[in-house]
């Protein structure tokens, strides 16, 4: 991430990725107050290991770009509402990346769908994260019927004032 006020958004990516078991690093590394720390992130990434790298930013939101500039490696951007613009600054500058240079990009402060795509792209060569991403996905169903099943049972009010 590019500050730490970003931290609160990019917890939700440790998170999820926490629970699926993948290792991680979550790191401060700005584009603007220390590129040379940045470029020698983004360059020596895959050699360290790195698979995919989530880069959340806010503001002028470069960190993600520049990032996929400097490495073959994806890169999911993660817009965070840091300005009186509501993050529709930081979203807009990471998608409107020049051509060769992509960056998948997520909602604005949503680190958790950044780490959920992470996860899949990494279950490309992983059977056992499909299979975690499966159940995932089957927990989440469920819980969405059951929602809907208090909701039916319970009514309107009396589910909104538990």
């Amino acid at each position: 991430m590019g500050s730490d006020t970003d931290l609160p958004v990019m917890k939700d990516a440790a998170k999820i990725l926490d629970l699926f078991g993948v290792t991680h690093e979550v790191k401060i590394v700005s584009a603007h107050r220390t590129p040379e720390m940045m470029y020698t992130y983004a360059t020596s990434a895959h050699s360290r290991g790195v698979q995919v790298i989530i880069a959340g930013a806010g503001g002028a939101a470069h960190l993600p770009g520049m990032v996929a500039s400097l490495t073959p490696l994806p890169v999911i951007g993660v817009p965070v509402q840091a300005t009186p613009l509501d993050g529709v600054d930081s979203l807009l500058s990471i998608v409107q990346m020049p051509r060769g240079v992509p960056v998948a990009t997520v909602a604005i402060n949503n680190a958790t769908n950044a780490a959920l795509l992470a996860v899949r792209m990494l279950g490309i060569s992983d059977t056992d994260l499909v299979s975690r991403m499966r159940q995932y996905q089957e927990d989440m169903r469920d819980e969405n019927l059951n929602k809907g099943e208090k909701l039916e049972t319970q009514g309107w009010e009396s589910y909104l004032n538990q």
